[in-house]
């Protein structure tokens, strides 16, 4: 078999017992692996509570993880979430996914629960679990200097241990399984880390083929401003985004009331770079190296975390901001829905948090502590709990990221249709809206925009199986990848015939939150956006999204998708 492995790593933690099973050639081709396949393997466990210890947890990469192919040191993590209750996947890069695949396995699939804490390692094809008492407690920056001797370490902090709905897994020091709360379903496990070493390589059946097209990509991706020009991802990361989306007036800010931060400009990437200096970083066979540390090589925050933990929560402090981002780093807690879920208390006591009022929050939320416990069931319990439910700025219980609904109407139907709740990079018509690639669009209009985003989600998708990032499909597109991965297996994939298995995978996870009570009202936004106006100025009129063309497009996307996605129960 070329690129896969064909072996999956079976582990029942109740048992205490690892074994390998074979992966059929026939389920690697029709699912291909990462998001894919996770999503496959879930077919089996609907209904099932997210912390039901049978319910599984999917560590799964991609068949061009171990080649040469750019970007492509990723996996997918997949189960249920216990803060959407939704089927859940999330894609995390590093070396950790490399190692996964050079120790001899295409996917590792967790169920049961240790009786006392343990860690799994893996190395050479071969798994152990040990004891983990010694490890429970610890955040995850000094766990991982316990372990990284012995290879690469995904691990959860004390948020993942206590069930923290809006807990992370933390794979090497700066990457996450960020969303979601795939850090409590570990904790539920009592698994505290994995450990990854390997060196086997997988083999390219068409080497010609596959040098072809890795130069066809590596030649797109130098061409793109937006990934490798002087204000590009290479340059700044996603710091480049902060200037980006503030001049659009489409910045969260404070609670998503308004959609202006008049003081964004001190947490930009040229104001962080000169006040912090700015290293390049990445993920292993990556050229774009889109992470970003300090000078004493702190890790310089995501857009996402800029944002939330500063326009969110009117927070003008950037160092503060970096503080908040290491401090949920080690807590194990997703940076997004952690700065939403504080910026919801902060409206709801009238009172926005600031600087080191944050961090003690951020503590409180990873601890369960005095009110930190409510917060950390996420925004939209905590706001149903003290009666404000319409301060939970979330979809299907997912917080919204970074960028305002009322500054892209792509993006307000996008965190609308998500499987997994509001996310951008389910179908991320920022890269037509706002960056203007592929091909611009308007962004305050809805025309066309339910095919839009039903292409691009079936694009994600695809990209998510194949495990390797999005940002580079701001530079070459899934016809080359489709063409790298003929090489690597020796199949002859299509760029359409991808497209197919991306429906596809689409159709199941839409089947599967059916199946768990989700119908069309949990693709609704919250209703500020459809009664206030976002923060107009500058030439720029940002008003209120249009109820009645939102549904309407809605609509349309349903037909587009078909039977069962949601237009039969209108």
């Amino acid at each position: 078999m070329f690129a896969w492995h064909g072996k999956m790593l079976v582990v029942d933690l109740t048992a205490g017992k690892v074994r390998t099973e074979t992966i059929p050639e026939e389920t690697l081709h029709a699912w291909l692996g990462g998001r894919g396949l996770g999503v496959h393997l879930m077919r089996e466990f609907a209904g099932l509570d997210p912390f039901d210890e049978r319910i599984p947890l999917y560590f799964s990469v991609g068949p061009l993880c171990g080649t040469a192919a750019p970007t492509s040191s990723r996996m997918s993590v997949v189960s249920r979430s216990p803060l959407t209750r939704t089927i859940f996947d999330s894609s995390v890069g590093g070396a950790f996914p490399l190692k996964l695949k050079q120790a001899g396995f295409d996917a590792v699939t967790i169920t049961g629960r240790a009786r006392d804490p343990v860690y799994l390692e893996i190395s050479g094809g071969r798994a152990v679990l040990k004891e983990a008492s010694w490890l429970w407690g610890q955040g995850c920056i000094e766990a991982q200097k316990h372990l990284q001797t012995d290879g690469e370490v995904a691990c959860i902090g004390p948020a993942g241990e206590r069930l923290v709905k809006l807990a992370n897994i933390m794979v090497g020091s700066a990457n996450s399984v960020g969303r979601g709360g795939m850090g409590a379903v570990m904790g539920a496990k009592n698994l505290k880390a994995i450990v990854v070493d390997g060196s086997q390589k997988p083999a390219i059946a068409d080497k010609a083929l596959f040098q072809k097209a890795f130069d066809d990509i590596m030649r797109l991706l130098r061409a793109s401003p937006v990934v490798m020009g002087e204000l590009g991802m290479t340059e700044f990361g996603t710091c480049a985004l902060v200037d980006i989306v503030e001049q659009r007036r489409m910045a969260p800010t404070e609670n998503f009331r308004k959609t202006w931060y008049p003081q964004a400009h001190l947490y930009s990437g040229p104001a962080l770079k000169k006040a912090f200096g700015m290293k390049k970083d990445g993920c292993a066979v990556c050229p774009i190296q889109c992470k970003k540390t300090t000078t004493c090589g702190k890790p310089i925050p995501e857009y996402e975390t800029l944002s939330h933990f500063g326009a969110l929560n009117a927070n003008p402090d950037a160092e503060s901001i970096i503080r908040a981002n290491i401090l949920c780093n080690n807590m194990g807690l997703d940076t997004i829905s952690t700065a939403a879920t504080i910026a919801a208390y902060g409206e709801a006591r009238g009172e926005f948090l600031i600087s080191d009022d944050i961090l003690d929050m951020v503590r409180k939320i990873a601890y369960r502590q005095g009110e930190g416990d409510q917060l950390a069931e996420g925004s939209k319990r905590y706001c149903a709990s003290i009666g404000k439910p319409g301060l939970s700025m979330s979809v299907k219980g997912l917080e919204m990221p970074a960028y305002d609904p009322r500054g892209s109407y792509g993006m307000a139907l996008a965190y609308g249709t998500s499987n997994r709740g509001a996310c951008h990079l389910r179908a991320y018509p920022i890269s037509q809206e706002i960056l203007r690639k592929p091909v611009a669009t308007d962004r305050f209009s809805f025309d066309g925009k339910a095919r839009l985003i039903k292409v691009s989600e079936d694009t994600n998708a695809i990209v998510d199986s194949l495990s390797v990032c999005k940002f580079a499909f701001l530079g070459a597109s899934i016809e080359e990848y489709a063409q790298l991965l003929a090489g690597a297996t020796g199949v002859p994939f299509t760029g359409q015939g991808l497209m197919k298995t991306g429906e596809e995978i689409i159709g199941f996870e839409r089947e599967y939150n059916r199946l768990n009570g989700f119908n069309e009202q949990d693709d609704l936004l919250p209703e500020r956006f459809f009664t206030e106006d976002g923060s107009s100025g500058e030439g720029i009129e940002v008003p209120r999204v249009d109820r009645k063309r939102y549904l309407e497009e809605m609509d349309r996307y349903y037909r587009i998708r078909g039977k069962g996605h949601g237009a039969s129960s209108r």
